[in-house]
C-alpha cells in the first residue's frame, strides 16, 4: 500500500444497475470530479470489473492516480447474489472473504482498497456469529493491508448495539439507505456520531420523492437558484452525512458536486431533518 493515500471524500460515486455503462459513466464521473467510488462484488446489481475498466482508462487518461482514488466495495453474502458468485459457496465465510476480496482487487485492478465494506448481516435482526466469523476475516485483510478501513452497510442500530456488547472492532463507515420518514435514519446516526463513525447515505433521493416535491426545499431551491437535489445533498452534508450519488446524467453529476457549497442555516438545517414522508 502506497504512503501517499487518498483522504475520505465528502461526495461518493455508486454504480449499482449500471451494467454495460458502468465504465462509461464511472469514467465520467471521474472526469467530474468525484473522488470517491463505490461498488460491490456482487454481479447481480454491480458490474465490478467495470468500474476497474473506467479506473484503468481515467489512469492513463490523466486523469487522476490511484492514490488520489477512494476506492470502496463489498462483500454480500450469498443470498443477496446470483448464479455468479466471488467466491466458493461451500467454503467457509472467511474463505469467502478472502476470494472475494481477491476477486474484488482483480476487477478494480488495484493492490488494495480504501474500504471494504460487509454488504449487509445475514440477519435483519441480529449480528449473529456468522457474521462475527465473516468480520473477523474482514479485519485481518485489513491487517494484511489489502484494506485501509472497513464498514458495514445496510445495518439497524440494533446490530452495531450488537457488535459494540461482543466488543467487535467497530467500523468506520456505516451505509444505509436514508429515509427522510425515520428520520433520516437518525437512530443509526446518532449512534455513529457517537463513535466517531462516519455515516454513508444512499438513495438520499430515490427513497425521498416527497421530500424532493416538498414547498420547503422547492422555495429553498428557488431562493438559492439550487435544485431540489442539491438542497437535498446540502442537508445532508450539514448533517455529517456522507452522500452517494447513482446518477447517470452529466449535468446532474455537476449539480451535485456543486451542492458542496450550499450553505444552510441551521434553522433550515432542522426543519428539513424534521420533515416526514
Amino acid at each position: 500500500m502506497p504512503a501517499s493515500r487518498s483522504p475520505i471524500p465528502d461526495f461518493l460515486y455508486g454504480t449499482a444497475w449500471k451494467e454495460e455503462r458502468t465504465a462509461g459513466l464511472t469514467e465520467l464521473a471521474l472526469r467530474a470530479g468525484f473522488r470517491g467510488i463505490d461498488t460491490a462484488n456482487q454481479r447481480k446489481h454491480y458490474f465490478e470489473a467495470g468500474v476497474g475498466h473506467a479506473l484503468a482508462a481515467s489512469y492513463r487518461a490523466g486523469v487522476l492516480t490511484r492514490e488520489q482514488l477512494f476506492l470502496q466495495t463489498k462483500f454480500t453474502y450469498q443470498p443477496g447474489q446470483d448464479h455468479r458468485l466471488p467466491y466458493d459457496a461451500a467454503a467457509s465465510y472467511s474463505i469467502q472473504v478472502t476470494q472475494s476480496l481477491a476477486s474484488s482487487l482483480k476487477h478494480l485492478r488495484t493492490d488494495y482498497l480504501d474500504s471494504y465494506v460487509l454488504h449487509g448481516p445475514v440477519s435483519g435482526d441480529s449480528w449473529t456469529p456468522a457474521d462475527a466469523e465473516t468480520w473477523e476475516a474482514m479485519i485481518r485483510e485489513r491487517n494484511s493491508g489489502r484494506t485501509r478501513f472497513l464498514g458495514v452497510s445496510n445495518v439497524r442500530r440494533q446490530h452495531l448495539e450488537q457488535m459494540e456488547v461482543t466488543r467487535a472492532e467497530m467500523p468506520s463507515f456505516v451505509q444505509n439507505r436514508c429515509y427522510a420518514r425515520f428520520g433520516w435514519d437518525r437512530d443509526v446516526r446518532l449512534f455513529c456520531r457517537e463513535r466517531n463513525i462516519i455515516y454513508q447515505g444512499f438513495s438520499l433521493l430515490t427513497a425521498n420523492p416527497e421530500v424532493l416535491r416538498d414547498s420547503l426545499v422547492t422555495c429553498l431551491a428557488k431562493e438559492m437558484n439550487a435544485t431540489p437535489a442539491q438542497i437535498v445533498f446540502a442537508f445532508s452534508l450539514a448533517v455529517g452525512i456522507l452522500p452517494l450519488t447513482g446518477t447517470s446524467d452529466e449535468e446532474h453529476m455537476q449539480q451535485d458536486l456543486a451542492a458542496r457549497g450550499l450553505k444552510l442555516s441551521p434553522e433550515t438545517v432542522q426543519m428539513i431533518e424534521s420533515l416526514a414522508g
